[in-house]
């Protein structure tokens, strides 16, 4: 059941937990005054973490975990990002110079 916001004829304005289909009048607790019901202003969402889609930007570590287990094609066939330009390693790695490790 839904919570409601109400404001009563005196401007108190309160709670009330009650089910959608409930239609009695609504009084006002302090004042006994009929209150009417108000726009409330909602919780929102909001989500923490990573993970939420396949596309989501992921570690460097993910990534090679990945083409590891899919032999080599990436993010499991899900393409990047858009606006995704790699990062640290993206690309093939630049050929090392003859004489150094």
């Amino acid at each position: 059941m839904p919570t409601y916001d109400y404001e009563c004829e005196n401007g108190h304005r309160f709670e009330l937990f009650h089910g959608i289909k409930d239609e009695t009048p609504k009084t006002c607790p302090q004042c006994g005054a009929p209150s009417k019901r108000v726009p409330a202003g909602g919780g929102g969402i909001l989500f923490k973490g990573s993970g939420f889609y396949a596309t989501d930007y992921r570690s460097e570590s993910w990534r090679k975990g990945a083409k590891a287990d899919t032999g080599g094609t990436g993010t499991g066939g899900t393409p990047p990002p858009a606006g995704d330009k790699g990062g640290p390693g993206a690309g093939p790695a630049p050929p090392k110079p003859p004489g150094k490790p």
